[in-house]
């Protein structure tokens, strides 16, 4: 049996009253031992730690009268209680030894009897008022003084600011045809505020400032400075204020400072942030000039700056379940601390290792060394609530590794989730701090007891461990994920394991360029040099399970869709229980289940028809852009425009089987057709890229030339005239849009729709006419060209600008199609298909089929590469799959 301190007690040895056990030498544990030897495990303070959490997320913005009454009545029922039981301990003759339990609780860690109930009440009352009481005081400072009133007003005034976070760029994302830019954003708190009528008032206010940054390096305030600006710096700036949406978050007003006048730096940064920023600065610096991936990904992985982290790589992380990887987590400073006193286990031990003992420090200074470096950690970090979380997790795991009771570590995340929601209340209502805590709550209970049945079944006891612990996290997040993105990651495991691997050098390698870079720059790109290996092939990971056509499945969102993964995550672990007894039973449903994810074309088209067997082109479900491929033999394709989502374009050239690109041809700039073009050339060999001349909008022709010049692939103007084939002739295809400037044509396009690169495609026998995204005056102008004129009637037409209610109907007249093709997402804000679109078409006598209701749509072409007509000269009916959404 063991003492409550977890030493050995002799079976057998008498012990006084008072005195402490007679203890035996703590040997290692036994490899094999199950974890429940370790005596059941304490659960006192998790009663109270949740009873304080639920109660700070209620009061941050419940009425004061109500938080109030609560307070006072959790108060004066606790007292109640604790007066009952300490009149119950003296009448029942417990004294003393009653009292010390109070302390320190029974050494066995069970209560027993109604007067521990009594006590265990208390103090679940007494935290729940603490919570509330914390809460409802943060909850104020939102209302306090004269800013939310000034918002509410949507007023202009002159606002003293002190920076709380460091300046960040917004992602950029697809609006429509528009590529909204990133603008600056930051945490600051409004310390004085001056409204336009004159008032002056001093506050304490959380807000959120937007600044009107420019991307060049001209102007009093470029985009460089606005993010240079470190945390405790102080600013005056002119603002216009307004209320946060949604309410409920941590600011009180939203700014937004246009730079004009320029803000005024009244007070320079703290010297701590100075020098974590300087620290930053330096592992920036050091990897200027790794491959980008590992450029972005290796100072988010050390300090959490995540400033150089595209879209696309955090969307990749977020489909796999490795975001943990992209802020700051315990993890990191548990790796540092290994790195410094060596594995914890053996950390009390005279073997024990790390460069702490090589150096011959003791260890009380090892223990003193470790807290600075904690320290350290949350200084250059920055001292924000996640870091802070990521500071106590990791403690906790090196206390629960290094005592070797995970008993004791329960109390601990306990203790460390009472005090951390009470000193923030926002972190009982953040998504991050709960996926934090069960994360760190799965790793000490379930993965230990996951590890133990695994190696008991003969699982090599590092990869019994890995398993375990990715098993473990993944089960009790995935219902939070679920709830937040209604969506549930198949690789999320898989991934997990094979990114571990790597996550400790990268982080070693990551922090000591950290530390060198100050002092000797060219250490420091070598160190850094050397990280981008374990960095690259985290992001690949990344990247590849994020690209497998089963990465993921829908889910419903919301608390109902996270309580039914609970429960289906439960019933595939009770199953699992029993499938672990049955190896070839287990190893048959993991092949099934790898199957599903991957997906292979093969497979795929035996059971799913997807890709058809002889299919021409497809137009792939890419959501509210255009995306078309046409087949041109074995493993290749032309892509005809990109689509709005990098992964969604990847996903579909997968499922088709193209790795091969020849030609991606780009209609025209706006966002919905071109910024998924990384998802194209991603792990593709491609030949060229061709785009229109109208090089509007600029900032998207910046993009695809960019991307263009980082793959070395030339690029290239479609000429109207331009005739090309490929697969030996069975691919054909001319340009016919735009022309040179002549009778009814206009130099220049009257916008980038306009200018929409139009083709005609004949493919084994089918004619296909795309029209871009032209608008009714550049329509009626193609069809007047000579080349439209004498055009007979196509197969398949993809319908000009989504299937909007803009068409000209002499040219739909003219094309009349059999097959009408229209390319739009689900719930569109635009309206996208217009319904007299669709009805036109159908009078004309084509068949209509869209990629929100029918997902991604194949046109099949005769078998012989001719057209196929019967004796009489009928056309047959063409052939058509779909893959749903």
């Amino acid at each position: 049996m063991r003492a409550p301190n977890g030493a050995a007690v002799v079976p057998g040895a008498p012990t006084a009253p008072g005195r402490q056990a007679v203890h035996a030498p703590r040997g290692p544990r036994p490899a094999g031992a199950h974890p429940r030897r370790e005596g059941p495990l304490d659960l006192r303070l998790v009663p109270p730690a949740l009873a304080a959490w639920g109660s700070a997320a209620v009061a941050l913005d419940a009425p004061h009268q109500w938080v109030t009454a609560a307070v006072v009545v959790c108060v004066v029922v606790a007292g109640a209680l604790l007066v009952a039981w300490t009149v119950r301990g003296r009448s029942a003759g417990e004294g003393e030894e009653g009292r010390q339990d109070a302390v320190s609780g029974p050494a066995d860690g069970r209560w027993r009897g109604r007067p521990w109930r009594r006590v265990s009440a208390a103090a679940v009352l007494l935290c729940a008022a603490a919570g509330a009481a914390s809460g409802a005081l943060h909850g104020a400072d939102l209302h306090r003084g004269p800013v939310p009133a000034l918002a509410n007003q949507y007023a202009d005034a002159e606002v003293e600011l002190e920076i709380t976070g460091d300046p960040r760029l917004t992602r950029p994302r697809v609006t429509g045809a528009h590529a909204v830019p990133p603008s600056v954003m930051f945490d600051a708190e409004i310390v004085r505020v001056t409204s336009a009528d004159g008032d002056t008032s001093v506050t304490r206010t959380p807000a959120l400032v937007f600044a009107d940054s420019r991307g060049d390096a001209v102007g009093p305030w470029p985009r460089a400075r606005w993010l240079a600006l470190l945390p405790s710096t102080r600013l005056r700036v002119q603002a216009s204020l307004s209320p946060p949406l949604p309410r409920g978050d941590r600011v009180a007003a939203v700014l937004r400072v246009s730079g004009e006048p320029p803000p005024e730096v009244i007070e320079a940064a703290s010297g701590p942030q100075r020098l974590a920023g300087r620290l930053r600065g330096g592992l920036r610096e050091a990897t200027d000039g790794l491959p980008p991936d590992a450029r972005a990904l290796l100072p988010g992985l050390v300090v959490g700056d995540t400033s150089r982290v595209s879209p696309e790589l955090e969307e990749a992380f977020k489909a796999t379940d490795l975001t943990h990887l992209l802020a700051v987590s315990g993890a990191n400073l548990t790796i540092v601390l290994a790195l410094l006193i060596g594995p914890p286990g053996l950390a009390q031990r005279a073997e024990r290792r790390g460069i702490a003992p090589r150096l011959g420090i003791s260890l009380r200074m090892t223990a003193l060394l470790g807290g600075v470096l904690t320290l350290c950690f949350v200084i250059v970090c920055r001292p924000d609530p996640s870091v802070l979380r990521a500071a106590a997790c990791g403690l906790i795991a090196l206390l629960a590794i290094g005592t070797g009771r995970r008993r004791s570590l329960i109390p601990a995340l306990a203790a460390a989730v009472l005090l951390l929601v009470l000193y923030d209340p926002w972190l009982a209502r953040s998504p991050g701090f709960l996926l934090s805590v069960l994360a760190t709550g799965a790793l000490l209970t379930l993965a230990p007891r996951w590890s133990t049945a695994l190696r008991r079944r003969r699982v090599p006891p590092r990869l019994a461990e890995a398993l375990a612990a990715a098993a473990a996290a993944q089960a009790v997040c995935a219902p939070v994920v679920a709830v937040l993105a209604a969506r549930v990651s198949l690789v999320a495991v898989p991934c997990n394991l094979l990114a571990e691997a790597a996550v400790a050098p990268a982080t070693v390698l990551g922090f000591a360029t950290l530390a060198t870079a100050p002092w000797a720059m060219p250490v420091a790109k070598v160190l850094a040099w050397c990280a981008s290996w374990p960095t690259g092939w985290i992001a690949d990971i990344a990247r590849a399970g994020a690209a497998l056509p089963g990465s993921g499945i829908d889910w419903p969102g919301g608390w109902l869709g996270g309580l039914l993964l609970a429960l289906a995550t439960a019933g595939v672990v009770l199953v699992g229980r029993r499938l672990v007894r049955h190896p070839w039973v287990s190893v048959a449903f993991a092949v099934l289940l790898v199957l599903a994810i991957v997906q292979p074309p093969p497979l795929t088209r035996v059971i799913a028809g997807w890709p058809p067997p002889g299919w021409r082109f497809a137009m792939c479900d890419v959501g509210q852009g255009d995306a078309t491929v046409l087949a041109a033999g074995d493993g290749a394709g032309v892509v005809v425009d990109a689509g709005p989502d990098p992964v969604l374009v990847d996903r579909c050239l997968r499922s088709l089987g193209v790795t091969r690109v020849p030609l991606v041809l780009l209609t025209h700039f706006h966002a919905d057709h071109v910024a998924g073009l990384p998802g194209v050339l991603r792990g593709r060999s491609v030949g060229a890229i061709q785009t229109t001349g109208y090089q509007e909008p600029p900032e998207q022709a910046r993009f695809v030339r960019g991307q263009a010049a980082a793959h070395g692939i030339p690029v290239g103007h479609a000429v109207a005239g331009e005739r090309r084939r490929a697969d030996g002739g069975v691919l054909d295809w001319r340009v016919l849009w735009p022309v040179a400037a002549g009778p009814g044509t206009a130099a220049t396009p009257e916008g980038p729709n306009d200018a929409s690169v139009t083709l005609l495609v004949r493919a084994g026998g089918v004619t296909l006419l795309l029209l871009g995204d032209l608008e009714p005056p550049a329509q009626r102008a193609l069809a007047r060209t000579p080349a439209v004129a004498a055009l007979p009637p196509v197969d398949v037409l993809k319908v000009a600008h989504h299937g909007s209610a803009y068409q000209d109907p002499g040219l739909l007249r003219r094309a009349a199609p059999r097959l009408a093709l229209i390319s739009c997402g689900r719930d569109n804000s635009y309206g996208h298909p217009a319904p007299r679109t669709v009805a036109a078409l159908r009078a004309g006598g084509a068949e209509v089929l869209r990629t929100d209701t029918n997902g991604s749509i194949a046109v099949i072409g005769p078998t012989d590469g001719r057209a196929a007509e019967s004796a009489e000269g009928a056309v047959p009916a063409l052939k058509v799959a779909t893959r749903p959404p």
